[in-house]
């Protein structure tokens, strides 16, 4: 049986629930977070599903886009995880795709799925949302508009899987920067940069990708990094590098598998000190690694250059911590993102942004039974099998056979006080969740239903 036949068999497998009292479920974000959180409600028969989209095609930021005011990935962006441990669990990428397949395989990949699970029924696009409220009735009331109409409906349930790629961090310094300043977020390709003085600011997988890139056509093209970071390189030992330590962390303890991780980097990469890298101050698991073995070689080439963090600008002149000053045509700050859910209501969502979210598996608001977010966590690997069993977690908690937990105020506590790892302290770090130890704490709730 092929991909689509086989979704399509599990997906009629369920049979839909009676339409007298069927509820009106909303979904926010056609992204694969979105995407699942569709397919599961369907395999859980709610017949009555309408995702709201405001792109032009299905896939979220993953689709590559020329508008400077929409997310979008970047021209030469390829996925960081491996392929195996990406894909959805119920429907696997093809045989002929690489490792880390490239943005516009993704978005087919994405295509190939709505297609097999009956999506794209339930999805409306170019529609922005622009307000969600939550009447006296416990129902939502969704304002929203599109190129030519505008309207609003009401819903039972609501699920946000609008990403936490939407407001763009930029961090302040002392002075005034005469160039031009951008963030990643609106980066699109490296030939509007070409012949530039360029200082891309940032050690995560954005920055040290879009740095590459920009080395191609930049007259000079420095990263900056305040503190050290694990760069890790895609493949070790001929494998991909998330495989691997997969693999090995079956049998090694927390303690074990740090100073293993440790020891291979020594071994593969060498000293930070040789690329003009700062030494990270913490375990490889106690921060968000960067995969990317091009960074890596390209500070050893001298094509980008290492500097510390900024302390003040003076005109096309900035100035590090180590003393140095330089002339800069542009900064591109890879700074990473706020979270963002303008449609929320400021005392839904007014969490402090430096903190986890109160949310019971990073998904269950305390007061509000019919909200859900799906996806809104930063694993050490990929969102999307994880936000499935969210969403298979939310649909089952609607259908009825696996209950709320009464206590879920003392969980939520417990799961912002007990991290998986003692991550560092930043907003980066607020949503970030071990991949392994979060999908058997999905798997464990749901085992719950019927239990």
């Amino acid at each position: 049986m092929n991909r689509a036949a086989d979704a399509m068999a599990r997906m009629t497998a369920t049979d839909p629930v009676s339409a007298a009292g069927e509820p009106q479920i909303c979904v926010i974000g056609a992204g694969p977070c979105g995407l699942t959180t569709i397919k599961n409600l369907r395999a859980a028969g709610f017949r009555h599903v309408t995702c709201f989209d405001e792109g032009e095609q299905i896939g979220g930021n993953w689709v590559f886009s020329e508008q400077q005011d929409r997310p979008s990935v970047y021209e030469c962006t390829h996925i960081i995880s491996s392929k195996k441990l990406s894909q959805f669990e119920d429907f696997p990428m093809p045989d002929d795709f690489p490792d880390f397949p490239s943005h516009r395989q993704i978005v087919a990949y994405f295509e190939d799925y709505a297609t097999a699970f009956g999506l794209r029924p339930h999805i409306r696009l170019k529609t922005h949302v622009e307000r969600a409220v939550r009447g006296d009735d416990g129902r939502w009331s969704m304002r929203w508009s599109s190129q030519d109409q505008s309207g609003s409906d009401v819903f039972d349930y609501l699920f946000v899987c609008s990403g936490h790629h939407r407001e763009p961090y930029v961090p302040e310094y002392p002075g005034t920067f005469s160039g031009t300043m951008m963030h990643s977020g609106t980066y699109r390709r490296a030939e509007p940069l070409r012949g530039q003085r360029v200082l891309v600011v940032g050690g995560g997988n954005s920055a040290c990708d879009i740095a590459v890139d920009i080395s191609r056509v930049a007259r000079t093209t420095c990263i900056s990094m305040r503190h050290g970071v694990y760069i890790v390189p895609k493949l070790l030992f001929g494998q991909p590098t998330d495989r691997l330590v997969e693999r090995v962390r079956s049998y090694l303890p927390k303690s074990l598998l740090q100073f293993a991780l440790r020891t291979v980097l020594r071994m593969f990469v060498g000293s930070w000190k040789a690329y003009g890298l700062p030494q990270p101050t913490c375990g490889p698991l106690e921060m968000h690694p960067t995969l990317n073995s091009t960074i890596l070689e390209a500070l050893r080439s001298g094509t980008v250059l290492a500097r510390p963090g900024i302390t003040r600008f003076d005109g096309e002149i900035i100035e590090f911590s180590d003393g140095r000053k330089e002339p800069f045509d542009t900064v591109l700050w890879a700074t990473g993102f706020h979270m963002s859910f303008p449609f929320l209501a400021p005392e839904i969502v007014g969490w402090p942004r430096t903190q986890p979210p109160p949310l019971y598996l990073k998904m269950m608001h305390a007061d509000i039974p019919n909200l859900y977010f799906i996806g809104l966590f930063q694993p050490l690997g990929c969102i999307w099998s994880m936000a499935d069993y969210q969403a298979r977690i939310a649909a089952q908690q609607i259908v009825g056979t696996l209950e709320r937990p009464k206590d879920i105020r003392r969980r939520i506590a417990n799961e912002v006080l007990r991290p998986h790892w003692h991550f560092t302290k930043s907003p980066r770090h607020a949503i970030e969740v071990d991949a392994r130890f979060f999908r058997q704490e999905l798997i464990h709730e749901l085992g719950r239903a019927n239990a």
